[in-house]
């Protein structure tokens, strides 16, 4: 980027953002949503820092700081996995998506990138998922004019031929952290979906070796969750296993201020992981199996330890109380936080809108309803 456009990476360039997100769950989400609440932090990050953001969402409204514009009056959660209300979400967004309103496009959702080349305005599109199989293949036939965003080393390297043109870490808001001021003596944590991928079996296990409680607080919605919540976890249950199904965030938060850690045995790649640092920003720290993303947000012996082995984690588990609660919301504050997120985005939002970009005084004629 030229000396020109690095001037123009400060929040005195006003960016008019379209910020297209799925059209499953509400910003931010009462309870489970990792994508919900990576969005809510950067939106809201953005608009801090002087950005006019525009949220093309569903529902009604917003709890963000942003322009909210619903393209359908219900959430479409009861659909989740049907590639029809996406599609029809954005096709209704791109409807009102102009130059004349918006310097860039970044878009959230899954079908979202192969279209985006017929957008009259640039778009910059974060997945969120891990780009292997049938993703890997559409995303592999993105107009190269779309910029694909990482958000980890690791989910990059699972598909490095793909047109990435950046890795921005995701991150939340640090503003009104709560840490615990000593470590936390309750039970082990697991908070995920109920999924072989997220292996609550293994935490069970673990903390069953180890003589330590354990609270399985999950997300237990679809039918495949349910199912496997019932078959295989529910057999194994016994007076030191508590489960809690789709907490919301307050009773999320509250587990975290007690539990001695958090557990993370997973058996997949996972591109992120962001229960890891809202863990680790309360003071809580992390117990994870060497999988995915996991090495580039826990800090061995700093803010929790990672296991090569399901056999290591039960003398892991035991290890935690010696860790800092300080260290753990420290280093997320240092390396997690919205501020950080935005200020890297501000720079791919820049290199793919051009560098001779005017300052945002044109007025904005977005709209605000579109069913």
């Amino acid at each position: 980027m030229s000396s020109n456009s690095s001037e123009r990476a400060t929040p005195e360039r006003r960016l008019r953002i379209a910020m297209v997100v799925p059209p499953w769950y509400e910003l931010p989400p009462p309870g489970y949503g990792g994508l919900e609440q990576v969005c809510s932090a950067l939106v809201d990050a953005l608009v801090a820092r002087g950005h006019e953001v525009t949220l093309f969402g569903a529902g009604t409204g917003t709890g963000t700081s942003a322009h909210f514009v619903g393209t359908v009056p219900e959430l479409q959660h009861h659909r989740l996995g049907q590639i029809l209300p996406e599609l029809a979400h954005l096709t209704r967004a791109n409807r009102m998506i102009s130059p004349d309103s918006f310097d860039v496009v970044h878009d959230h959702t899954t079908a979202g990138p192969y279209g985006a080349a017929e957008r009259p305005v640039p778009t910059v599109t974060t997945v969120h998922g891990r780009p292997t199989g049938e993703l890997r293949e559409v995303l592999g036939d993105v107009d190269p004019t779309v910029g694909l965003v990482a958000i980890s080393h690791t989910q990059r390297r699972l598909a490095p031929e793909l047109p990435w043109i950046a890795t921005v870490h995701n991150g939340i808001s640090t503003a009104n952290l709560v840490t615990k001021s000593s470590p936390g003596m309750g039970p082990v944590l697991w908070l995920a979906r109920f999924s072989a991928d997220k292996g609550p079996d293994l935490a069970i296990e673990a903390c069953r070796a180890a003589g330590l409680p354990l609270v399985l607080a999950g997300k237990c919605d679809e039918r495949s969750e349910r199912r496997y919540l019932e078959q295989v976890v529910e057999p194994m249950l016994g007076p030191d296993v508590t489960v809690l199904r789709n907490p919301d965030r307050d009773a999320t938060v509250r587990l975290m201020l007690a539990a001695r850690c958090l557990i993370m045995p997973i058996r997949w790649e996972e591109p992120f992981g962001m229960v890891m640092v809202e863990a680790m920003a309360t003071g809580t720290p992390v117990v994870a199996l060497r999988r995915g993303a996991v090495p580039e947000l826990v800090r061995p012996g700093e803010t929790g330890f990672i296991c090569d082995e399901p056999a290591e984690l039960a003398a892991a588990l035991l290890q935690t109380s010696r860790l800092d609660p300080a260290a753990c919301a420290a280093h997320v504050r240092r390396d997690f936080s919205a501020e950080r997120m935005a200020q890297e985005y501000e720079r791919v939002y820049l290199a793919v809108a051009g560098a001779d970009l005017e300052p945002s005084v044109r007025p904005a004629s977005a709209p605000t309803v579109a069913w």
